[in-house]
């Protein structure tokens, strides 16, 4: 039987003494407790965004998006790029991304040639002298392009954009490994990636065939030890759970492969069935899906088996080793979030290339167009492609800051709070921590003069706490139309 309050890592006793709330963010212990889970599973944003995407409007459009792009070459921030490469071969049935399924690769080429008059229109607006320090290509597949085309891209953005040395330089691809093979990994080596992220999902031939995914363990190890052969400085593996079929001793042997080849990062995603939104989703059965306590047992034994080998558990799905930079970044304090997940970089402007991808400029959130035919009627008229977004005001800035420091950091000193915004916390957020007394007798987290600790038992509920901070659900009253947390 599963023990469900079992310390998930390390073997050290409960700290019972006083402590500053603040310094039990630090205690990186993960405590899964099965009846708090269960009350407190409800639906929330994931927060890659504060305001999050359903808060984007029209009335943030093209023109104003470029004025504040141009407002922001007076800070000289450094840049991140990412680009969305939407075209994959086949679909899988649990993917919720933008995406575009097909076998024609010449649908490719024109859609590249839209994304460098994009990055000429993009680049217009930055000072030529700021730095690309991180770039990234999702998808879709991005490998769905052929060698050629990868590396013309990349010869493109350099030709548009001034990127760091690799030394410097955080530039990571999503792989699918049955669109990639050794010849694939040396390519992307030396036209400047050094990261990339490994789709698994499951090795489970009975899980793979129910979603569409026939992905063998010998082609995703080929491509891993390929990676590391090259000399990529970070790989990272996705997994899903809640996958039609899954029970927690058949996850755990994919957990267990994954363990003996020893990634630098693991993100394992709960899978949200959302058929009315995903038309995909609709050829899985529900009958095939595992039922809510099999979904926690899964978790369950993941993250016990994780930490018990030598991972962290970062928060929101992520897991990293202790020398890997996303932990260095969270002892630190210097962890950040944004569409792309955890990472490093929180000082700069990220522009999004491609349809429907999310920038983040200055105090400004971007979409460009969803729909590949807007897109190309954008570009061919020589207009930048961003359609909706949002300007953050003072209110918004402040609550984004202290929702970070929690997503990230597990803790919050009011004091810094305090200093950098020129308020007073409790008089600012009285109606916030009166939220947050019912998790604290369930000791989610700690509360005291100094700050908000989060507690073993609430790292999996991180999502839970910073809800308390968001004003837009208190308006809606309540997180309409989002997965669960768990």
């Amino acid at each position: 039987m599963l023990d469900h309050t079992r310390p998930t890592a390390g073997d050290q006793p409960a700290d019972t003494g006083t402590r500053p709330a603040t310094s039990a963010g630090d205690d990186q212990r993960t405590v899964f407790d099965l009846d708090l889970i269960k009350r407190y599973d409800q639906s929330g944003p994931r927060y890659t965004s504060y305001p999050t995407a359903v808060e984007f409007d029209p009335a943030f459009d093209a023109s104003r998006y470029a004025e504040v792009c141009r407002d922001t070459n007076a800070s000289a921030r450094p840049l991140s790029l990412y680009f969305h490469i939407p075209f994959c071969d086949t679909v899988c049935f649990y993917c919720a991304c933008n995406k575009i399924a097909t076998k024609d690769r010449t649908l490719v080429q024109p859609y590249l040639e839209r994304v460098y008059k994009e990055m000429a229109l993009q680049s217009a607006l930055f000072d030529a002298d700021r730095v690309v320090e991180q770039l990234h290509w999702g998808g879709g597949t991005p490998t769905f392009m052929s060698h050629g085309q990868m590396r013309a891209l990349m010869d493109q953005t350099r030709k548009h954009f001034r990127l760091a040395d690799d030394e410097h330089g955080e530039y990571s691809i999503e792989i699918d490994p049955r669109e990639a093979t050794g010849e694939t990994v040396k390519l992307l080596r030396e036209i400047g990636f050094n990261r990339m992220s490994l789709g698994v999902q499951d090795f489970d031939p009975k899980v793979q065939q129910a979603v569409n995914r026939i992905q063998s363990e010998a082609e995703t190890m080929a491509v891993l030890e390929a990676a590391r052969a090259e000399g990529f400085r970070s790989i990272s593996i996705d997994l899903i759970y809640g996958l039609p079929h899954q029970t927690a001793e058949s996850f755990m042997a994919t957990v267990e492969r994954i363990i003996a080849v020893g990634p630098d990062r693991l993100s394992v995603f709960n899978y949200a069935h959302l058929p009315k939104r995903f038309m995909p989703q609709r050829r899985i059965s529900d009958d095939d899906l595992p039922p809510p306590e099999v979904k926690l047992q899964i978790l369950q034994a993941t993250t016990e088996r994780l930490t018990e080998a030598g991972w962290l558990y970062i928060g929101m799905d992520h897991f990293a080793r202790p020398d890997d930079e996303l932990a260095r970044a969270q002892r630190d304090g210097t962890l950040y979030r944004n569409f792309q997940g955890y990472s490093t970089h929180a000082d700069c402007d990220l522009i999004g290339l491609g349809v429907t991808s999310i920038g983040k400029v200055g105090n400004t959130y971007g979409q460009n167009r969803r729909e590949l035919d807007a897109y190309y009627e954008d570009i061919d008229a020589g207009r930048l492609p961003v359609f909706r977004g949002i300007e953050l005001n003072r209110d918004d800035e402040i609550r984004r800051d202290v929702i970070t420091r929690l997503i990230c950091h597990f803790r919050l000193d009011f004091a810094d709070v305090e200093r950098r915004w020129g308020i007073d916390f409790h008089d600012y957020f009285g109606r916030s921590l009166s939220k947050l007394q019912g998790m604290q007798q369930d000791e989610l987290l700690e509360v005291d003069a100094e700050g908000i600790g989060v507690l073993p038992k609430g790292r999996l509920l991180i999502r839970n706490i910073c809800m308390a901070f968001d004003a837009y659900l208190e308006a809606k009253q309540g997180p309409v139309g989002f997965s669960k947390v768990i």
